[in-house]
């Protein structure tokens, strides 16, 4: 009887850990979210919210951080449990890294607004917000993956990082033309290189927490694996 208690407040513990797992990433994804608004419409005090939840967001990780530790040093836990653990570690940096993506963003935006490039800048906003969307698509659907441990669709969210590398790389090319027609747009198009790519690396991020999920339900270390290998080891 005693195990078993034990038993149900592990479980108990590791459900409250994913929640929060989860409560982080929904705040990063708002975050890159907010990020591109305030591209999109040169707005410092949606770039500030978005810094300002920074402090949360590395606040959060170092608190399910230091629960993990406590965790692992009550529970010992072995096999699935502590891949969770481990995967859950891995997780909440990655998120936590989406989340320093939006506020370099958010950065860049209050530096073209404080210049006053911002009222001549040629800014691809169609392009740089489908690349944001795609990326904030995969990270929701990571995270979805995430919470039903579900390999299938972790496995889509690696399928898919090619299509916002393949955005990033036209927004790369496009700005390019920019500088080459006016060179003046050279200063504030590196800029938007560095939006484009940290957009892109959401994208990268969101792969990372997929190859975490396999890792968990499988036991099987994907990282730098093509998508057949991986589709190999979680059939």
């Amino acid at each position: 009887m005693a195990d078993k208690h034990l038993s149900t407040q592990f479980d108990a513990e590791l459900s409250g850990i994913s929640n929060r797992v989860l409560e982080m990433g929904g705040l990063v994804e708002a975050q890159v979210a907010q990020a591109i608004y305030a591209l999109s419409n040169f707005s410092s005090e949606t770039a500030n919210q978005v810094l300002q939840q920074e402090t949360r967001v590395n606040q959060m990780e170092v608190e399910i951080d230091s629960d993990l530790s406590g965790i692992i040093a009550r529970r010992q836990p072995t096999a699935r449990d502590l891949r969770l653990l481990i995967a859950v570690s891995k997780t909440i940096a990655n998120l936590e890294r989406v989340g320093d993506e939006a506020a370099r963003i958010a950065r860049t935006v209050q530096r073209l607004v404080n210049t006053g490039v911002s009222s001549r800048l040629r800014v691809p906003v169609a392009d740089l917000a489908f690349e944001a969307d795609l990326a904030v698509a995969l990270l929701r659907k990571a995270l979805d993956a995430f919470a039903r441990l579900d390999t299938a669709r972790a496995l889509e969210v690696l399928k898919q990082d090619d299509q916002i590398d393949q955005e990033f790389d036209g927004l790369l090319r496009k700005l390019i033309t920019y500088m080459m027609e006016d060179p003046r747009t050279i200063s504030s198009s590196i800029d938007l290189v560095f939006v484009a790519k940290a957009i892109e690396r959401v994208g990268d991020h969101a792969k990372n927490l997929a190859e975490a999920i396999i890792y968990v339900v499988k036991g099987t270390d994907v990282r730098h694996h093509t998508v057949e290998a991986v589709e190999d080891a979680v059939r």
